[in-house]
């Protein structure tokens, strides 16, 4: 989570210019193939992975990405790259799948905001290693405004600032209008500031 915040706190401070999307180029020539679908796998699931680990814990994260890629490969012949890249094909299987766990993840958040110890924190990786940077109160009040945003607006935050992806590949991904992406992602922001900027915040009770 530390890692994640970390994202998320650059996102505020520095603004959210348009990135341009860069994957399309990349995709394999055909993912209805064996060949092409195994290309697939080995460039984004590693990616697919850090992203839900940041999002629900890593145990569960590998659950999430071996859904993802058993329901590309079952309707990998309703690709259509035309209307998304790869990755925002992606990306937007494995939103579905997240959605299941919103409630752990803003409870994971909420538990954060509260103790300073991150609930989805691998106990190998270096991240725990960090708890005591998660317990500032900074990291702590981050966590709290998260958990706090519509689910939504998370989403595309999330999507943003952690997958880095572009507006055009969210708006793929989640199957909304790019100015959607825009709206939300500014209205995200703007709650985070509102929420970092009150001293209090850690005191009241954040809502899902």
């Amino acid at each position: 989570m530390t890692t994640l915040h970390s994202d998320i706190l650059g996102l505020v401070a520095r603004g959210s210019p348009r990135r341009e999307a860069t994957t399309a180029e990349a995709d394999p020539a055909d993912i209805g193939t064996r060949e092409g679908f195994i290309v697939l796998f080995d460039r984004y699931a590693a990616a697919l992975h850090r992203y839900c680990a940041r999002r629900v814990g890593p145990d569960v994260a590998e659950d999430i990405v071996s859904q993802t890629y058993l329901t590309a490969f079952a309707k990998r012949h309703r690709y259509d790259p035309a209307r998304a890249s790869a990755i925002s094909w992606l990306y937007g299987i494995c939103t579905n799948l997240l959605r299941r766990h919103r409630r752990g993840e803003a409870r994971a958040l909420r538990t954060l905001a509260r103790t300073g110890v991150d609930p989805l924190a691998d106990s190998g990786s270096v991240d725990r290693s960090l708890d005591r940077v998660a317990a500032q109160s900074e990291s702590r009040r981050l966590a709290e405004a998260l958990a706090s945003l519509k689910a939504g607006q998370r989403e595309v935050l999330l999507l943003f600032a952690v997958a880095e992806l572009s507006y055009t590949e969210i708006a793929a991904a989640l199957r909304v209008p790019e100015g959607t992406v825009a709206s939300r992602l500014a209205r995200a922001k703007a709650h985070l500031r509102r929420k970092l900027a009150d001293p209090h915040t850690t005191s009241r009770r954040s809502t899902p």
